[in-house]
């Protein structure tokens, strides 16, 4: 099998991010190995390799685990460790998969792996049914506030497709996702091991009436699920060309988080609260007449203002907090030294940097009964809680649900300058 070219009308189209999720051996790495192989995805020497590692193992069968099991420990093991990222692209869309662990210890990871998501593929082993660690992601997936959740029963060869076994888990799952926030839901038996109702419909369901998996994720969508009502640009890097033909520039470049930027608009800057209108819109291909996440552009503006990196230019009406205390829904992820009230840590927040004291930590909560530990006075690894903390620094935020950008952070261990937590700002100010 060779690899086939992505056509050229697929380059303009959309892009799915998407998290697959679930426990262990409940066939993730399986599930994208066949949706890489189906959709013809693969170049020969890799489709060489794993068959060669497969009869090195004693497989019967070509094991497309291993196309996302990347690591050596991860192919011994047979589990995955790491999060893994695949490509791939369809005539319709182009998709980023993120292949995260099962295990708990590895929540972190699973973390890492959603905050960018658009869609989280659960998967379920038809023969175990819902097990603590479907919970604790789909729990993570509504923290994380991925919009479309596909729960994929898999296996289900292994329990002669039924109809009835099937219906069970759907209803169980469906109705611990109304406890939670899950806009959309979708749920879909498979098995990945054969490729059945993966690409396409399979005759062994023909009590299912919904679309492939494959089919779902080419039209799933996900447009709307971009903020575009409030404009957040932060601002990353200042452009003054040091060029003697080029006099008088001065741009702002960076990343649309939410909303649409235009030549006229009147903006906010912030921190400093100075107001100007845009001049012009630039990108590498020229001017445009528009702009909108996730776009990298250049803004430039009618007026000269002081502004720097980690500045942010809003909308003069709808402008985000600027404040120092935050409440915020924090993973920790550093597997030496727990969380503890009056810790002071780095924080990174969009392009802005600052530096934090833990106020309080309110409570642990238990992510797979969703109980709050008011008692706790700690976070350790993979844990989550929700904390008050201040900043050295003004952060230009909103609450997290409104805006995934503007609303998350990382937190770093200054002395080892290690990545220690991920954050979700519930409230500022």
């Amino acid at each position: 099998m060779t690899a086939t070219a992505v056509p050229t009308e697929t380059r303009a189209m959309d892009l799915l991010r998407f998290a697959t999720a679930g426990s262990v051996d409940d066939g993730k790495s399986t599930l994208i190995g066949r949706l890489l192989y189906d959709t013809k995805s693969l170049f020969t020497d890799q489709l060489e390799a794993v068959e060669a590692v497969s009869a090195a193992r004693g497989d019967e069968y070509t094991n497309l685990a291993l196309l996302t099991d990347g690591l050596r420990a991860e192919r011994e093991q047979g589990i995955t460790i790491d999060v893994a990222y695949r490509y791939f692209a369809t005539p319709r869309r182009k998709f980023i998969i993120a292949d995260t662990p099962g295990h708990i210890q590895y929540t972190r990871n699973m973390v890492t792996g959603a905050s960018t998501a658009d869609l989280a593929l659960i998967l379920v082993d038809a023969r175990k049914g819902l097990v603590e660690q479907s919970r604790r992601h789909a729990f993570l997936c509504s923290l994380l506030r991925v919009p479309h959740l596909v729960l994929c029963v898999n296996k289900m060869d292994l329990v002669d497709w039924s109809q009835e076994i099937f219906e069970r888990i759907a209803d169980e799952f469906t109705a611990f996702a109304a406890k939670l926030d899950v806009p959309d839901l979708t749920v879909v038996p498979i098995s990945a091991l054969h490729g059945d109702n993966i690409v396409s419909r399979s005759e062994h369901t023909p009590w299912y009436e919904g679309p492939s998996l494959l089919h779902h994720l080419e039209h799933v969508h996900i447009a709307s699920d971009r903020n575009l009502v409030d404009v957040r640009f932060p601002v990353q890097y200042v452009i003054r060309p040091q060029s003697t033909t080029v006099t008088d520039y001065r741009g702002y470049a960076g990343q649309v988080a939410s909303g649409v930027l235009k030549p006229g608009d009147e903006v906010l800057v912030l921190p400093s609260g100075f107001t100007s209108r845009i001049a012009s819109i630039e990108t590498a291909d020229g001017p445009v007449e528009q702009a909108f996440p996730p776009m990298s552009v250049t803004v430039r503006l009618t007026d000269e203002i002081d502004i720097s990196r980690g500045d942010l230019i809003c909308r003069p009406t709808n402008a985000p907090a600027v404040a120092q205390d935050i409440e915020a829904m924090i993973c920790w992820m550093d597997e030496t030294k727990p969380l503890r009230v009056g810790g002071k840590y780095a924080i990174k927040h969009t392009t802005r940097s600052a530096r934090a004291v833990i106020r309080n930590l309110r409570y642990l909560l238990d992510v797979n009964s969703l109980h709050r530990d008011e008692s706790a006075t700690e976070l350790k690894l993979n844990e989550i809680g929700r904390v008050r903390l201040r900043t050295t620094v003004p952060l230009l935020a909103d609450e997290y649900r409104r805006n995934r950008t503007t609303g998350g952070f990382i937190v770093i261990d200054e002395s080892t300058n290690r990545t220690v937590g991920a954050g979700m700002i519930v409230e500022a100010g």
